[in-house]
């Protein structure tokens, strides 16, 4: 089935990436207005948690040349003229604290281009910067925008030393000759120019929409005050990213690996079956949910099951379409030269039996105990099962003193 797009529905999914405390919401906040740290921690240590998601819409004055022509607001702010909208994009911005880089491998799994962001006043590059870097490039991510951020905070001797460091940096990776933006996102200086670049790298893909869909659940929420009449409350929300395939309201789907039940002392994960009631991209509503964009399924789910991200990494597509459910993985394995991230250069071990790995595939994070190691294959019995086909990419972390760290990838054998 397929179905007309409407003119506010996004297209793709661009992930923000980069270290800690380098602008990655303030530039959400610059492009869409809305500001995406809106869970109480995140305010309170002014860092992403969570996967945040805002949609930015492109507009082009029909009257300024490039690239001042291209702005975010329908007004052309440097004419005043009503400019057309060419374009709506979701944003996902992802975590760039190391004790969160499974949410932000999560958020790798749904985008289809990158901006990474690094900051003038602060030396290039930093551990997280490092490890997002490779997480896109194990990722298989080909489209990168680099941003270097707060440029009005140094002088411009520093600003053309940190320039010098990023090129110092991307040589010899994937992304060496990406294009590199100096911007000031609390000023929202040199926009125009990012936008430029944006619609000129990231093309939207061709989407299948006649395959079973897939979505991948990135945030699940109840939103529902206390103390509310009962004949009011609302279903639970499932928030992420249409891979590939349509659903609509009145779907009926299948949620899974679901809910875990305990049973005759073993532990089981159960689908979970519901109905779309509504479908949300940003503030708007649709009929549908396209593959590329971000969206909220509105659904009768309890919102108890869904409060606290307590879905987050199950997958939902009509009934009987899902991919299988993993308890075990057995993975072709390909391991980095040096643990990413570390403060030192630490080669990467090969793997051991009954090691500890954080495996993250499509929007899951899950634990996996090796319980067979050869050279180049793994299996991995896993403390939570995941629902993902046959190939799909799996990244590996490996625990290193108190942290996680980015060793390698594999494929689903």
């Amino acid at each position: 089935m397929s179905k007309k797009k409407l003119a506010n529905e996004p297209e793709m999914n661009i992930g923000l990436f980069g270290h800690v405390d380098h602008g990655k919401t303030t530039l959400v906040k610059a492009l869409s207005g809305k500001w995406t740290d809106t869970h109480s921690e995140e305010m309170k240590r002014g860092i992403t948690i969570r996967l945040g998601y805002a949609n930015i819409n492109i507009y082009q004055c029909p009257k300024c040349k490039a690239p001042e022509n291209l702005c975010v607001k329908e007004a052309c702010p440097a004419c005043g003229s009503k400019a057309k909208l060419i374009r709506t994009i979701s944003l996902i911005d992802a975590p760039g604290h190391e004790s969160l880089m499974a949410t932000m491998l999560s958020g790798a799994a749904i985008i289809d281009g990158a901006l990474l962001l690094i900051a003038a006043n602060e030396k290039c590059p930093q551990p997280q910067t490092k490890e997002h870097l490779m997480a896109l490039q194990i990722m298989g991510i080909k489209k990168v925008i680099v941003i270097q951020n707060k440029v009005d905070t140094v002088s411009k001797e520093r600003a053309e030393e940190n320039y010098r460091e990023i090129n110092e940096f991307l040589k010899g990776t994937e992304y060496e000759k990406a294009p590199i933006i100096p911007i000031s996102a609390q000023h929202a200086i040199n926009i125009d120019i990012l936008l430029e670049k944006m619609e000129e790298l990231f093309i939207t893909p061709k989407r299948d929409t006649k395959k079973d869909p897939l979505f991948f659940i990135a945030r699940s929420f109840d939103i529902n005050s206390p103390g509310i009449s009962p004949s009011k409350i609302s279903g639970g929300i499932l928030g992420g990213s249409m891979k590939q395939g349509i659903l609509s309201v009145g779907d009926e789907i299948e949620i899974s690996p679901g809910y875990k039940i305990e049973r005759k002392g073993k532990t089981e994960w159960k689908p979970i079956f519901t109905t779309i009631v509504g479908v949300k991209t940003d503030k708007f509503e649709v009929e549908s949910a396209n593959p590329g964009g971000s969206y909220a399924l509105l659904t009768l789910l309890d919102p108890s099951i869904c409060k606290s991200d307590s879905l987050l990494g199950s997958v939902a597509g009509l009934k009987g379409k899902l991919p299988p459910v993993h308890y075990s993985l057995s993975l072709e394995v390909s391991l980095l030269d040096r643990v990413v991230g570390a403060n030192e250069e630490l080669e990467v071990e090969h793997i051991k039996p009954n090691e500890v790995l954080m495996l993250n595939v499509n929007s899951a994070a899950t634990v996996g105990v090796v319980s067979e190691s050869y050279k180049n294959k793994v299996k991995c019995v896993l403390k939570m099962p995941v629902c993902a086909e046959k190939g799909s990419r799996v990244t590996i972390s490996r625990r290193l003193g108190t942290r996680f760290r980015l060793i390698g990838y594999g494929t689903i054998a």
